[in-house]
């Protein structure tokens, strides 16, 4: 498989975001293995800046497709149909590749055949400054949690096979949507070792706001979770103990994050709320007595 440059396409969707599309766009141009094109998928933009930025990177070689309002998986869709690339690779529009991205997800592609879609670490900005570490994995690692960010490189040929993302999914959660359907197609056609790969390095720069899609979408997490569930029931159906697994060891998780928190700062137990709440009334069958047992043993034998 070839790491040519005319190989990569990279698909930028956009709306009314002139104050960071230069900054995506030019993330591209620093790569350090450069794309053949860049299309940014123009989503019914309405702010004159927005247009006129557009206007401009068109005059400077970015191809620039303008579409009415149908939402970030239409928008993605268009881009990818519109490309002609063995890969496309994906950014949002208030969003960066650090300039290795391209290359280092070209290398994986190339170093196995079962690999369908690379991503990376993130390193977020913007309200939260933090590394977030994906993990990737097959269908297995994908039902209990999204394990892949947006932002991707995917073989074309594969999303083109699974009709791209459902436009229909307009809360949230399409790219966890649109993950698990790739690696269910990959399933059906006798690729069961096909996954999902994450560089481990911050090669995506990801912008947090108070009002990002993916905040928006936890006020509706469960319901997106049984859409999520319903849809994809066969996998869940196949990958049951997989699943059930994966959720319960993210709670323990969680729990132990608490717990441990709460052993540095004993003085949570008084001040928060929650956590004196918490203690007086431990939740049952989920390790929450446990934890609040461990919690007053330790307190009680610091106090001595």
């Amino acid at each position: 498989m070839s790491d040519d440059a005319s190989d990569i396409t990279v698909v930028i969707p956009c709306c009314n975001q002139a104050d960071y599309i230069v900054e995506a766009v030019d993330s591209v141009r620093a790569q350090t293995l450069q794309a053949s094109n860049i299309i940014i998928v123009d989503d019914g933009s309405h702010d004159k800046k927005t247009i006129r930025v557009l206007d401009e990177l068109a005059n400077g070689g970015v191809r620039v497709i303008h579409q009415s309002n149908r939402g970030v998986c239409a928008a993605r869709n268009t881009g990818i149909r519109a490309s002609t690339s063995t890969f496309v690779a994906l950014l949002d529009g208030d969003d960066r590749f650090r300039p290795q991205f391209l290359e280092k997800a070209v290398e994986l592609f190339n170093q196995d055949d079962d690999v369908i879609a690379v991503s990376s670490w993130l390193r977020t900005f913007g309200v939260l400054e933090s590394t977030v570490k994906p993990l990737g994995g097959g269908i297995s690692a994908f039902l209990a949690r999204n394990n892949c960010p947006a932002a991707c490189m995917l073989r074309r040929n594969l999303a083109l096979a699974v009709g791209g993302y459902d436009e229909e999914m307009q809360e949230g959660f399409e790219d966890w949507d649109f993950y698990l359907t790739l690696l269910e197609y990959a399933e059906q056609i006798g690729s069961p070792s096909s996954h999902i790969d994450i560089i481990p390095q911050t090669l995506i720069e990801y912008r947090t706001t108070p009002n990002s899609s993916n905040i928006a979408s936890m006020n509706k997490r469960l319901e997106l979770m049984r859409l999520i569930i319903c849809k994809h029931a066969q996998s869940y159906h196949m990958h049951l103990c997989d699943a059930i697994l994966g959720v319960e060891t993210i709670s323990m998780q969680r729990l132990e994050l608490w717990e441990s928190t709460v052993r540095t700062h004993p003085e949570l137990l008084a001040k928060k709320t929650l956590s004196r709440s918490f203690m007086q009334e431990p939740s049952y069958g989920d390790g929450g007595m446990a934890a609040a047992v461990r919690l007053r043993s330790s307190s009680e034998v610091s106090s001595q």
